[in-house]
């Protein structure tokens, strides 16, 4: 058992380990190491999750999980903890920033600008602004270059209002953020003989009055006629794109072997948005024959985006367009592959069988089921084998802080639709009784996706 001072030692050669993997294939690539003065709105190839190597990918979890790890170890518990809780701020200093659109106005001027003339043209007060864009400075958002002048940077310049990105953070600063201080009221036993929880009993809609779904769905109503409501609304559409962005939509024809599939191979498209997931599986592997399911007007806005960016799968029907309500419908029968991606963490493990069961009606005996979402890890060290790569002790197996979002994104499941990011052995369940069994988990960087057939 290693003593105390030699975990410390450990976790700072892993940090310098690391670091050298991470120039080098930098260096492979023909590209310069980040900086983080950079506020350059041009992505690096390495910006993309897609084009991540898998060395690159775990030096990254590596030194986040380290260097976590390290600092929390010798600085006081009191002091990591009340940084803990005093974090909230951050992201309501975000809001802001993002709602006055100070990225856009620092936007091409690198020695920065004085705060009274970023406060003149937000409308924002001087010092309050001043204030809080220190605070983000402190945490390398913006830097300041003299007093009271500050200017964009590498993490800043996602904050940009025509970045997906910074719909994405104006969304989880404001709905989400707002739900979560709810939390501790959903998550008590239920006092006996009391009727099971509804999808009236979360955080969100203690917080809002209402569902999640139902939220969203007067926002579209009101995006009709109110410009705040339409302001909303826009802003979780371009939300969900800046989450693909993030979280890697492109990544399924990377991590399956598609070459493998015959030509004509139709892919069932569940829940499927837009379809563009399965427009860049098109673009790979041009024989494919996707199927995008979801509800009317969603099939709809796919259409359009298809006829706009590959008019001719919609012309020759290689694409096709069919409306479905999962919970109540069966697919397209005997597709060759079923896939659902971030569509399970939506729902209730009730809801999930009931999803399953309908593909299971519509599936033959070749068809496979592809499951494509977060796979969390537990934080117990396996000897046996396992699905997942471990982290090198002394740093949890499932790498800590290097994949927190994940762990966070199950609490924002809970907090949003009393649903939940589930382990590899919840997925196994869950396909058992719908007839599905577990063939393999394809490592997809921040996701997996996870493989069944019929049984």
């Amino acid at each position: 058992m290693p003593t105390n001072a030699e975990q410390l030692m450990a976790l700072s050669n892993l940090i310098a380990e690391a670091v050298k993997v991470i120039i080098d294939e930098y260096n492979t690539a023909g590209i310069p190491v980040p900086s983080l003065r950079s506020a350059s709105t041009a992505p690096t190839l390495f910006d993309s999750p897609e084009n991540v190597t898998p060395m690159l990918s775990k030096a990254i979890r590596t030194i986040e999980a380290a260097s976590a790890q390290l600092s929390f170890t010798v600085a006081s518990p009191g002091h990591v903890m009340t940084n803990k809780v005093y974090g909230f701020y951050e992201p309501s200093a975000i809001h802001v920033i993002c709602n006055a659109k100070i990225a856009d106005l620092l936007l091409d001027k690198p020695d920065g600008v004085h705060v009274s003339i970023l406060a003149k043209e937000s409308g924002l007060d001087e010092d309050k602004l001043s204030r809080i864009l220190r605070m983000l400075a402190t945490k390398h958002c913006f830097i300041e270059v003299q007093p009271d002048v500050f200017a964009n940077n590498r993490l800043s310049i996602k904050m940009l209002s025509s970045d997906s990105v910074s719909s994405l953070l104006g969304h989880m600063a404001d709905e989400v953020q707002k739900s979560a201080c709810n939390l501790e009221a959903v998550v008590f036993q239920p006092v006996a003989n009391a009727p099971p929880p509804t999808s009236i009993d979360t955080a969100f809609s203690k917080t809002h009055g209402c569902t999640m779904f139902e939220y969203f769905d007067t926002l579209i109503t009101a995006s009709k006629t109110k410009p705040e409501g339409k302001k909303k609304m826009d802003r979780f559409a371009k939300a969900m794109v800046g989450w693909g962005d993030v979280t890697g939509k492109g990544m399924l024809h990377k991590v399956y072997p598609w070459e493998n599939c015959d030509p004509g191979t139709t892919v069932c498209d569940l829940g499927g948005g837009n379809g563009h997931i399965m427009l860049d599986l098109v673009n790979a592997f041009p024989n494919i024959e996707p199927i995008i399911q979801d509800l009317p007007p969603v099939v709809e806005q796919a259409k359009e985006l298809w006829k706009e960016v590959n008019p001719s799968a919609v012309q020759t029907s290689q694409v096709r367009f069919v409306a479905l309500d999962f919970l109540e419908d069966i697919p397209v029968s005997e597709c060759n592959f079923y896939y659902l991606r971030h569509v399970l963490h939506d729902w209730p493990e009730s809801d999930c069988l009931k999803i399953l069961r309908n593909v299971r009606r519509a599936a033959n005996s070749l068809s496979k089921l592809l499951i494509h979402e977060y796979v969390l890890q537990l934080l117990v060290r396996k000897d046996d084998h396992t699905e997942f790569e471990q982290a090198s002790e002394p740093l949890l197996p499932n790498y800590g802080m290097g994949c927190l979002r994940l762990y966070q994104q199950d609490i924002n499941m809970m907090t949003l639709g009393g649903s939940k990011e589930r382990t590899l052995e919840e997925f196994i369940d869950m396909g058992k009784k719908c007839g599905f069994k577990f063939v393999k988990l394809w490592d997809s960087g921040e996701t997996a996706v996870v493989e069944f057939v019929p049984v």
